[in-house]
């Protein structure tokens, strides 16, 4: 995984889906991790980009990762919402 570029990360409460990429763009690797597992992965990783969601566990691991010598790059919500394949259907009856 020497090749890995950027690593994209959706934080939940107990399941992270990892994503990561070459800098081609080519798909290195889509992992579903818990939280013990996802730091232990990281740490292993080599320095890379990582990119996620800005929110209130987004800054703890942005700590925790830049410790370990990622590049953690936090995302604004507005900016992510066009990347989200399906809606809720809440979602869109707001945009209607």
């Amino acid at each position: 995984m020497n090749e890995v570029s950027i690593v994209g990360v959706d934080l939940a409460k107990q399941v992270f889906q990892v994503h990561g990429a070459a800098a081609d763009g080519r798909v290195l690797f889509r992992k579903k991790l818990s939280r013990p597992q996802f730091a232990k992965f990281m740490a292993a990783l080599p320095r890379c980009v990582v990119a996620m969601e800005a929110c209130g566990t987004a800054h703890y691991w942005g700590r925790e990762l830049a410790g370990h010598g990622h590049d953690v790059r936090l995302i604004p919500p507005v900016y992510v919402k066009p990347f989200v394949k399906r809606q809720s259907e809440a979602d869109r009856k707001t945009i209607q």
